[in-house]
């Protein structure tokens, strides 16, 4: 079993018995402990390459999303540093007020290291990157509840395994009343939110940072989440 060579900086290349290796020891760790997102990273990495191929296709055929392809911007703190002058009213202000108020940092994002494509690479990078867009566009808090329903709308969007075995797996976490609400709300929810909005991923976010959150939902044909109680 050859091993390929590296092919960007943070890649680690594995042949057929180290990645399933990897994808095995990993998803059980990640069951157990969902929080570990170097457990849940590694999942994505080594069991999503049809997917992320299918979500490359689709960014390809969208002027937008070749645009992105293209160009590869990332989400970091200097994009955090670029809202700071935005109104609180704009999708940027409301990002960054979503970012300070839990004490998060965008360049916290585990690197992708196991996959064996650059630019599916990107593309997982990317999903990473703007999943906290989609926690102020849809309005879901991060807690257990908030974070398993934007994972429900991810494996709608996008069909990347790791995040339908995150919703299966880290049900357990929440009371009963919580899990009632994930399977009688959240996830109708994420079914009907995910088929509406435009193609997640091509969206050239960047661009629309300085637009009002209300005309930006609007934009990509966002349904908010169902407000927690």
């Amino acid at each position: 079993m050859s091993v390929k060579g590296i092919l960007y900086p943070t890649h680690v290349p594995l042949n057929l018995l180290q990645k399933s290796t990897v994808a095995i020891f990993s998803s059980i760790g990640a069951l157990i402990s969902p929080e570990r997102a170097d457990l849940v990273a590694s999942v994505a990495e080594t069991t999503g390459t049809g997917a992320l191929q299918q979500l490359r296709d689709r960014m390809r055929k969208d002027s937008e999303g070749q645009r992105v392809l293209e160009d590869r911007p990332r989400i970091t703190n200097a994009t955090m540093a670029l809202c700071s002058d935005l109104p609180k009213d704009t999708f940027g202000g409301a990002y960054l007020k979503f970012m300070r108020e839990r004490n998060f940092e965008a360049d916290d994002r585990p690197p992708v290291r196991f996959v064996d494509d650059e630019e599916l690479a990107y593309v997982l990078t990317r999903m990473r990157e703007v999943h906290d867009f989609w926690h102020v566009m849809f309005g879901c808090n991060t807690d257990v509840l908030g974070e398993l329903a934007i994972k429900s709308l991810e494996f709608v969007q996008t069909g990347v395994p790791m995040t339908g075995l995150a919703v299966l797996g880290a049900q357990y976490r929440l009371s009963t009343k919580d899990r009632e609400l994930l399977r009688r709300f959240y996830m109708p929810w994420a079914y009907r939110a995910g088929c509406r909005a435009k193609d997640l991923l091509s969206i050239y976010y960047e661009e629309h940072l300085q637009m009002t959150l209300v005309d930006f939902r609007q934009a990509v044909r966002v349904i908010p989440a169902p407000m927690q109680q």
